[in-house]
C-alpha cells in the first residue's frame, strides 16, 4: 500500500496521484507539485490515503509544499495572462490564414511553456506559427489538437437537459459512449435527440447502462411464453425495462383472455428468449435524407 493525495490541476479535470511526503496535505488544500512537464499548481481533491500498488504509476511524483500565498498570486497572474495570450495567437492565426479553431490557452506554473488548445478538421502546419509566437512571449511554445468533447468540456455550457454539461462540471474522464447503449434503453434513435453539444452521444447515456443491462438479462423478449404463480402461463405482448415488468395475455374462464402485468421476478420463462445485449446490426438509425453509415461512424464510441 501507497500514501497518496488526489490532485487536480482544472475544475472537472483528470485526478492524479501524488505522494504527499512528510506534508499534512487535506482535502480543498492548494499544493505546488512536480509533473511530468514542470512544477505545477494544483487543488488537493482527495486527502491523504492508503491504495494498492496496481492502482497507481510508481514512481509517485511528490508534493513539493502546501501553496502559499506567493503561489496564488502567481498562479492568478498566470490566468490573467492567459487571456491576452489567447487574443495575440487569435490574432496570429488569422494572419497566417490558417483553418484552426482556438480552444484554450494554458501557462505552467513556473512560465516556461505556454499551451495552444485547438481543434482543426485535420492536420494543420502550424510551424510558422510556432515560431511567431515563441519571438512574441520568449518561451517554449507547444499547440496540442483536441477532440470536439475536450472541446466541449473546456468551454463549458448547458447541455440539452438544461443543467451545466457534465463534461464541465463533475466527469473527470470521458467514459466511452455508444448508440448500443441508447438503444438498449429505449431511447430515440435520432442523432439530434442523444447527442450533446459536441455532437457526439451524450455522456449521460452511460450512468445507467449497467442497471440496462442487468435488467435486460431477466426480461423476456415479445412473443415469449412464460409462467407465473397467480396466472399461471401466458404471452409476452410487451415489456418495460423501467418498470421491470411485461404485460401478459393470459387465459380465463370461458376461454376468454386478458392482459395483466407481471414484475420480471414473479416470472419464469417457458420458451423463447430474454432480451439481452441488442445486436449492432439490428440498429435503424432515425434520419431523413442523410447517409445512415456515415452518421452511425460519428456516433462510435469513442
Amino acid at each position: 500500500m501507497v500514501t497518496v493525495v488526489g490532485v487536480r490541476f482544472k475544475k472537472a479535470g483528470k485526478i492524479y496521484y501524488f505522494s504527499p511526503g512528510e506534508h499534512d496535505i487535506k482535502s480543498g488544500d492548494n499544493v505546488i507539485v512536480e509533473t511530468a512537464r514542470g512544477v505545477e499548481f494544483g487543488s488537493c481533491v482527495i486527502g491523504s490515503k492508503e491504495v494498492s500498488d496496481d492502482k497507481i504509476v510508481l514512481p509517485l511524483k511528490n508534493v513539493i509544499r502546501r501553496a502559499n500565498k506567493e503561489d496564488e498570486k502567481k498562479y492568478l497572474e498566470n490566468k490573467s495572462k492567459e487571456k491576452d495570450a489567447f487574443n495575440i495567437c487569435a490574432e496570429k492565426i488569422q494572419k497566417h490564414d490558417l483553418i484552426m479553431k482556438l480552444i484554450d490557452v494554458e501557462y505552467t506554473f513556473d512560465n516556461n511553456k505556454i499551451i495552444f488548445y485547438f481543434t482543426a478538421e485535420g492536420r494543420v502546419d502550424f510551424r510558422e506559427l510556432v515560431k511567431d509566437l515563441a519571438s512574441v512571449f520568449r518561451t517554449r511554445i507547444e499547440l496540442r489538437q483536441i477532440g470536439v468533447r475536450d472541446e466541449a468540456k473546456m468551454i463549458g455550457g448547458l447541455g440539452p437537459c438544461g443543467r451545466p454539461m457534465c463534461c464541465s462540471v463533475h466527469l473527470g474522464d470521458f467514459a466511452p459512449v455508444s448508440i448500443k447503449m441508447a438503444k438498449e434503453q429505449n431511447l430515440s434513435l435520432n442523432p439530434t435527440k442523444i447527442s450533446g453539444i459536441c455532437g457526439r452521444l451524450m455522456c449521460c447515456l452511460n450512468y445507467e447502462q449497467k442497471t440496462y443491462e442487468n435488467i435486460r438479462k431477466r426480461l423476456p423478449k415479445v412473443t415469449s411464453i412464460v409462467e407465473t404463480a397467480e396466472y399461471g402461463k401466458g404471452e409476452v405482448i410487451s415489456n418495460s425495462v423501467v418498470n421491470e415488468s411485461v404485460k401478459i395475455k393470459v387465459k380465463i374462464e370461458d376461454g376468454e383472455e386478458t392482459i395483466k402485468e407481471v414484475s420480471i421476478n414473479e416470472l419464469n420463462l417457458v420458451s423463447g428468449s430474454f432480451e439481452g445485449a441488442v445486436d449492432e446490426s439490428d440498429i435503424k438509425l432515425e434520419i431523413d435524407g442523410e447517409d445512415e453509415k456515415t452518421i452511425k461512424d460519428l456516433f462510435k464510441a469513442d
